[in-house]
């Protein structure tokens, strides 16, 4: 693989409350993934961003969620497929209007938190994303994790997808990730994250965290914008791949 995509979850922020450094992120990400209000951000911090992203030339996803501001967008919720769709319809439709005002575009859709991990596997829920997406644009991308089911499903609608992998997560065996409330599932250590992310873009596997080798088809490599130490990580990821012959560059560059 010659080229990679490299994304960050952002405009995080809400209020006096500053999460991650968007400014920072956005001089090294090639796609940024802009909460919609759901689980975090607000109008004006999420206008700030993307105008931030249109400048620097970065691509903008929706970051779309779970109704769940208290707890980021990560606690597992057992909506109506009506409501989901009702949801992302809504947050989509906020982007696209902010990001018309910044003279940009919103050109895929990434769920965020535990509506991405219960989308990977769950056909219902899933089905209710994949309907809000389509009722809305359907040239957006869907991108989801590697591997998983919600990208077939996602295929069959017609829609395009991207999927992708985390630098800063560890993998189980079977390519899923390791739980957030498992010992070892974030990873911080900037190089060997680094060096992980050169395996994965020319082998395409990855190491898991018993030591066995999982593969990984990815299209994209997120660094999670509210991680300790992310702009380190995807800076020194980037470093790597730019000192390896590996270009950055988003799946929806021409």
């Amino acid at each position: 693989m010659t080229a990679i995509d490299l994304n960050s979850d952002l405009g995080e922020g809400y209020g006096a409350w500053k999460v991650g450094d968007d400014e920072a992120m956005l001089a090294i990400v090639s796609s940024a993934n802009v909460a919609c209000g759901f689980h975090a951000g607000d109008p004006a911090g999420i206008l700030k961003t993307v105008k931030a992203a249109a400048e620097k030339g970065v691509s903008i996803g929706a970051h779309v969620s779970y109704p769940d501001r208290v707890g980021f967008g990560r606690r597992d919720m057992d909506v109506t497929s009506g409501e989901l769709t009702a949801d992302v319809i809504y947050q989509i439709g906020a982007l696209k209007g902010i990001a018309a005002v910044a003279g940009t575009t919103v050109g895929y859709v990434k769920p965020h938190g535990a509506l991405y991990n219960r989308i990977a596997h769950d056909p219902k829920q899933g089905q209710a994303v994949i309907d809000a997406i389509m009722a809305v644009d359907p040239s957006l991308v869907l991108m989801g994790l590697a591997g998983s089911p919600i990208l077939d499903l996602a295929r069959k609608a017609g829609l395009q997808v991207v999927a992708e992998a985390f630098a800063d997560r560890a993998y189980q065996p079977d390519g899923q990730l390791v739980s957030r409330r498992e010992p070892g599932a974030v990873l911080h250590d900037a190089q060997l994250i680094a060096r992980r992310m050169l395996r994965l873009a020319y082998q395409g596997t990855l190491e898991a965290i018993d030591g066995s080798t999982v593969t990984i088809d990815a299209q994209s490599i997120c660094v999670h914008g509210d991680s300790p130490g992310a702009v380190a990580i995807a800076r020194e990821i980037r470093r790597a791949f730019e000192a390896d012959g590996v270009r950055v560059r988003s799946f929806l560059a021409d």
